[in-house]
């Protein structure tokens, strides 16, 4: 599945248009390498998703054509999730 579909199916980004530009921009790292929006994904992938201040990594567990919302989340499991600045102590 390409990498952009993979991340809307999933639930991560919410349209499959912004999803194609982040990817496009160099923002997504898949098994350590810049990914393209055309990016096969499989499971097992290791994905670095930079979002502003935001760097999101996630292992795929599976690769579902079609899913309700309630099952997204078995696509994919969250390894980290950090912040470059902490804007909670201001």
């Amino acid at each position: 599945m390409r990498l952009d579909k993979f991340l809307k199916t999933a639930r991560i980004i919410k349209r499959r248009t912004i999803a194609k530009e982040i990817a496009d921009q160099g923002r997504i790292l898949v098994n350590n390498r810049v990914a393209k929006s055309s990016t096969d994904v499989h499971p097992s992938d290791k994905m670095i998703i930079k979002f502003g201040n935001k760097t999101l990594t996630i292992q795929v567990h599976e690769v579902l054509e079609t899913t309700k919302k309630a099952d997204a989340s078995r696509m994919y499991s969250v390894l980290d999730e950090s912040y470059e600045h902490d804007y909670s102590q201001i």
